[in-house]
């Protein structure tokens, strides 16, 4: 009750406002319904690896069948392009982290939309703690948070943990972010999960994600999923 009427008083001294246009925000969300509707969906992925495929049919993508990824599937709600760059970019480097809070309210839409099996646990993709002194933050965990709170699922952040400080993946080609992130992570202690999901904020070429999923699938984990709020085309 106490809760209730806090919330109800912190709504009327801050009412929700669109993080893109400035015009109030709909459903307790920093978010207009204009805006929300010019997002951009991402229309027909691959269902292993979320990329976009030609053709109206949910097909695995020929690279998952030539080279089945450590993961069994990955939901990813929106293509990474403008208007959805800008939450991301304002997360990320401007530490705007309501917008975390939306971001992760998004993806939690579009699972409850896609109904996949629920994992045991979250896991974010783990950042080095220079970067996060640098940040303040991990991005992928404020939005974990997020994602677990509404769907009711467990978000363990400290098992796994980056090894070596990389160098952003940002302007790398997709061999050298290859190599950039490879033996990056590690696990703090043996994993006692067997359905785990894997939180990122962007897959662009997905060596990160499949770089995290490989460790996991090591240690003997049997469902991998990976769930992020963005996919990036790469043509």
């Amino acid at each position: 009750m106490v809760y209730k009427w806090l919330n109800n008083i912190h709504f009327f001294l801050f009412p929700p406002t669109c993080m893109l246009c400035g015009a109030a925000g709909e459903a307790g969300r920093d978010l207009c319904n204009a805006c929300h509707a010019a997002l951009p969906r991402l229309t027909r992925p691959c269902p292993v690896c979320a990329k976009p495929l030609a053709g109206s049919e949910k097909l695995v993508c020929g690279e998952c069948l030539k080279h089945p990824p450590p993961f069994e599937q990955t939901i990813s709600a929106f293509r990474y392009t403008s208007p959805l760059a800008k939450l991301i970019t304002d997360l990320k480097f401007n530490q705007r982290l309501a917008a975390a809070r939306l971001l992760g309210d998004l993806l939690a839409d579009e699972l409850q939309a896609n109904a996949p099996p629920m994992p045991e646990c979250l896991i974010p993709v783990p950042l080095h703690p220079k970067r996060i002194r640098e940040r303040g933050f991990n991005q992928s965990l404020e939005i974990a948070r997020r994602v677990g709170k509404q769907l009711a699922i467990p978000v363990d952040a400290d098992l796994c943990h980056r090894t070596r400080h990389t160098a952003p993946q940002t302007g790398l080609d997709a061999k050298a972010r290859r190599q950039n992130i490879r033996h990056a992570f590690a696990l703090r202690q043996p994993c006692r999960y067997k359905h785990i999901a894997i939180i990122d904020d962007v897959i662009t070429t997905g060596h990160t994600v499949n770089e995290t999923a490989a460790l996991f699938r090591k240690q003997g984990v049997e469902q991998i999923r990976i769930w992020s709020v963005a996919r990036a085309v790469i043509d």
